[in-house]
């Protein structure tokens, strides 16, 4: 076997897996296998947070599909991961999180910069391994990237500081590919049987059919059925929003017209669907998770199968196998089923009604510009093919029904995990991953100032050309929402002060524009784009529109009860 040290042995491994961005901070703790990064044609892309180098990871490997990595200092630099890394497992994105740490010989003293890594990872990655012999470094780093594939998700590869260096010898060479099938045969039949005799079959379509590469597969199943197409809360991306059975997302601000469409079917096809409870919460006013109806449900990883709802048809298989087969079966078995002219009738009647109730919410009156003024203006002007990243929040979460997507990986959301600060993360990864597209990160005001503000400085410098979208309304709005709801409008600690950020945008080197109005939009997206530049739209909206919003968590809050004697006024019930 070829002698090297441990460090080339971890940077042979990443060329070996097809690694070519690295994201973090520089750090002593790595610094030897850093070093080797421009002479294996790796870029170290520097953040200016670790928790931006994660997400940033995580938008890379939603847009290629591949395995990604992050590196952090040892100990702050570490722990600076862990929401981003949670964002990435609730996402399934195979990110690998490299967390150098204490020499081994340090390790249980309290030494500077110690920390015991792995428990605080423990729960929100697939596998977590320490190199416990520097002879074993590529050994460990290739499970890690085997692992992420395999469980659909982020690993940890923890790594003694003092392990980088050394005389070894070892072999260097890629992990193996996954393959999960397509289903048992009797599954299969099963399926068919249920769809090919639904009066109103609806397909929700998850993330598992972008990460399966399924789209294509799954609207020549729909086709065939004459199936309406839902996509799975905040899964957009899953089934492309212009053809003619697509009905648009589920779940919190998403499209009435899917939800109306999903409450009538008599058997539901979760496609690469985990049927995550916050995703199909109640919302509008409506109830639309069709309870009596039969649920297939098809998902790679088996542990999600029936977890939070009633299953009649658990199948464990790849989205995308399971649909090329599935119609095989369905063509097998008799002619195309006809979805009627009532069945198409309804899609297209419940698409307009929606159309003209979210038309008519942007043109209610307001003293600055609305903020579904802005989005309808602002969706219209993002061309097609444009990435989209979204934050949290309610002006935010509004995007669900106004982005969707002509192909897989052009809306990336922060799901059901729901940090602030993902969105601009989440984007830098995106653009490299797909550098002729156009990506556009909307958050609010407050997920801004976490994240996005401080890494556009990371833009400029990397030569990243984002277009930022903030959405400035002074406030946090969906935590004033509640405080509207339930607390007679006593706001505290949910109203801010910006700056221009269009101003700091350009002092930081980007191109800055300050959007008043709907009618200034499409310029100022069109002049962010021919900058070809790191850019920040400073869109100034009506905060008092919050009070028209849909509550953010309906399921969450109760009504206040005051017991003490000092406290009895403030909404005693």
């Amino acid at each position: 076997m070829p002698r090297m040290t441990p460090s080339e042995a971890l940077v042979e491994t990443f060329v070996a897996e097809g690694v070519t961005e690295v994201f973090g901070i520089v750090g002593s703790a790595f610094m030897d296998a850093l070093d080797l990064f421009p002479a294996a044609g790796i870029r170290f892309i520097s953040v200016a947070h670790e928790q931006a180098a994660a997400h940033a990871a995580d938008g890379l490997a939603r847009v290629t599909g591949r395995p990604q990595v992050c590196i952090a200092q040892n100990g702050p630099g570490a722990a600076n991961f862990v929401s981003a890394v949670t964002a990435a497992y609730w996402a399934h994105s195979p990110v690998v999180a490299v967390t150098p740490e204490t020499g081994t010989m340090g390790i249980g003293t309290g030494g500077f910069q110690e920390l015991d890594q792995m428990p605080m990872f423990a729960a929100q990655t697939k596998y977590q391994v320490r190199v416990n012999r520097p002879e074993r470094m590529a050994e460990l780093a290739r499970r890690a990237f085997y692992m992420a594939k395999a469980e659909m998700g982020p690993t940890q590869l923890d790594i003694p500081r003092d392990y980088f260096y050394g005389d070894i010898e070892t072999e260097v060479y890629p992990s193996g590919d996954v393959s999960r099938g397509a289903g048992s045969e009797a599954e299969l039949a099963r399926a068919a049987e249920l769809l090919g005799t639904a009066k109103f079959p609806v397909i929700l379509a998850g993330g598992g059919v972008v990460w399966a590469g399924g789209v294509a597969e799954t609207k020549n199943l729909a086709e065939y059925l004459g199936a309406p197409v839902a996509n799975s809360y905040l899964h957009n991306d899953s089934f492309p929003w212009g053809h003619d059975l697509s009905v648009g997302p589920i779940g919190y601000c998403g499209s009435q017209a899917a939800m109306r469409i999903l409450s009538r079917a008599d058997v539901v096809l979760a496609l690469g669907c985990r049927l995550g409870p916050f995703g199909t919460l109640p919302q509008y006013d409506l109830n639309y998770w069709p309870e009596a109806a039969t649920i297939i449900q098809v998902d790679a990883d088996a542990k999600v199968l029936g977890l939070s709802r009633r299953v009649d048809l658990p199948v464990c298989a790849d989205a995308r196998e399971f649909a090329v087969r599935l119609l095989a079966v369905l063509k097998d078995k008799k002619p195309s089923p006809s979805p009627g002219q009532d069945r198409l009738s309804q899609v297209k009647e419940e698409k307009e009604a929606w159309r003209t109730e979210l038309d008519s919410w942007a043109l209610a009156p307001s003293k600055l510009m609305h903020p579904r003024a802005f989005l309808s203006a602002l969706a219209a002007a993002v061309p097609p093919g444009a990435i989209v990243t979204t934050d949290v929040g309610n002006t935010c979460s509004m995007c669900n029904a106004y982005f969707g997507s002509t192909g897989p990986g052009e809306f990336l959301g922060p799901l059901s995990w729901g940090n602030c600060g993902i969105s601009y993360g989440l984007a830098l990864g995106a653009k490299l991953g797909r550098p002729a597209a156009p990506v556009f990160a909307v958050q609010g005001d407050g997920a801004w100032g976490i994240s996005g503000l401080s890494e556009v400085m990371t833009a400029v410098r990397e030569q990243i050309p984002v277009i930022a979208v903030v959405f400035n309304n002074n406030q946090w709005g969906a935590e004033k929402k509640n405080q509207i709801d339930y607390y007679d409008h006593r706001f505290v600690g949910a109203n801010l002060a910006n700056p221009d950020f269009a101003k700091l945008a350009e002092v930081m080197g980007a191109q800055g524009f300050r959007v008043e109005k709907a009618d200034q939009v499409k310029d100022a997206v069109e002049a962010a784009l021919a900058s070809g530049r790191p850019a920040v739209i400073d869109a100034v909206i009506d905060g008092a529109a919050e009070v028209l919003a849909e509550p953010f968590r309906r399921d969450a809050l109760q009504p206040p009860r005051r017991l003490l004697d000092k406290y009895k006024h403030l909404n005693a019930t």
